[in-house]
């Protein structure tokens, strides 16, 4: 009888069984994502300027545009008559802005015309009446030595008598009038001179008063100078060519002495940027600076660094920290930076003090002093 044949002894004896596995990822994917994140760190690190794209910049966003603002304000008060200028206007050096009601101005420089010219006429009768004064004294003087002349007549009348009254040529009668002629002689010479000290005090006196006199007329015309000058004053004009700001005035308005009118923004601009004081450690004045405007969409525009602070921020505040009391944190200070934006650069001239900038200063850069 035939054996059955067992299906499970058919098989081969070598054959292994199989086993499953997952699918694996190529490893492609893995580095495209490890390349992606390489790329993405490395753009961070360069954005916020972090080692290795440092460079040896040192970057600040507290940075603003600055420039010279002038307000414009009147010397003298009254009434505005005219507004010759609109907001944002571009005036010239001396153009005129504004005109104040100088009807009052005028009648004040004439009075003190009317002033100075009676002063004058002062002075000049004081240097009339001088001139009489020392004419006088010449009389004075010419009449002393008539006088003097009659008195030597006398004496020597007198003299003659006497030598006749001892051998009886002459009575005593007429020697008493020869003696009273000597004396009225005598008397007329001291007349003469009482007359002429006289005269001199008056000259000496008109001489006084004509010093007054001057100082009135050197007076008067600084009244009349002085009212000249508010007179132009009325007028006010650009002290220097620039910008100007939004008007404040209006016509009819009244305006006194120090009103503020307008503003004027002269065009030199130049930037202050407030660093860390760490950052300031290798700066010097002429390295060079690239800044980018917000303003501007972000243009980059050159400059220098021109000046740096004397000191920091907070010694220029009002109030300054006391950290000699309570606890200490260290805070680190803000150094002002002046920086001077390089001429030659077309949009330099769209900048506007107040706009926001951010300052690159290649602090590693060599300035030759």
């Amino acid at each position: 009888m035939t054996d059955a044949v067992n299906p499970t002894q058919t098989q081969a004896p070598d054959e292994a069984p199989r086993h499953w596995h997952p699918p694996q990822r190529p490893n492609i994917v893995l580095a495209f994502f490890a390349v992606l994140a390489v790329v993405a760190l490395l753009l961070i690190l360069w954005a916020w300027n972090l080692p290795p794209f440092t460079g040896g910049d040192q970057v600040t966003q507290n940075a603003y545009v600055r420039g010279r603002t002038t307000v414009i304000a009147p010397q003298v008060s009254g009434y505005v008559t005219e507004v010759a200028v609109k907001d944002y206007e571009t005036v010239q050096a001396g153009q005129v802005l504004a005109r104040i009601d100088d009807r009052i101005y005028q009648q004040r420089v004439a009075a003190a015309r009317a002033s100075l010219a009676a002063a004058e006429a002062s002075l000049a009768n004081s240097e009339q009446a001088r001139a009489s004064r020392a004419a006088a004294a010449q009389g004075q003087a010419a009449s002393l030595a008539g006088a003097q002349a009659q008195l030597l007549r006398a004496q020597a009348d007198m003299k003659r008598v006497d030598e006749l009254v001892g051998d009886g040529s002459v009575s005593l009668r007429e020697r008493d009038s020869t003696l009273a002629a000597l004396r009225a002689a005598e008397a007329q010479v001291n007349q003469a001179k009482a007359a002429g000290e006289i005269s001199q005090q008056d000259i000496r006196t008109v001489e006084v008063g004509r010093g007054g006199l001057a100082a009135q007329v050197e007076a008067a015309r600084a009244q009349l100078k002085l009212a000249e000058i508010d007179l132009s004053n009325t007028v006010i004009r650009a002290p220097e060519a620039g910008q100007l700001g939004e008007i404040g005035v209006r016509v009819g308005q009244y305006v006194t002495n120090g009103t503020q009118l307008l503003s004027l923004v002269p065009p030199d601009r130049w930037v202050i940027a407030n660093y860390k004081e760490a950052q300031t450690a290798r700066m010097a004045v002429g390295q060079p600076v690239v800044m980018t405007v917000d303003a501007l969409g972000g243009a980059k525009i050159n400059g220098h660094v021109e000046r740096l602070s004397p000191a920091a921020g907070s010694e220029f505040s009002v109030i300054r920290t006391d950290n000699g009391t309570g606890n200490f944190v260290k805070i680190p200070q803000r150094i002002g930076i002046r920086i001077r934006i390089d001429p030659g650069q077309t949009l330099a001239e769209r900048l506007r003090p107040g706009m926001s900038v951010e300052t690159h200063v290649a602090s590693h850069a060599k300035v030759t002093q």
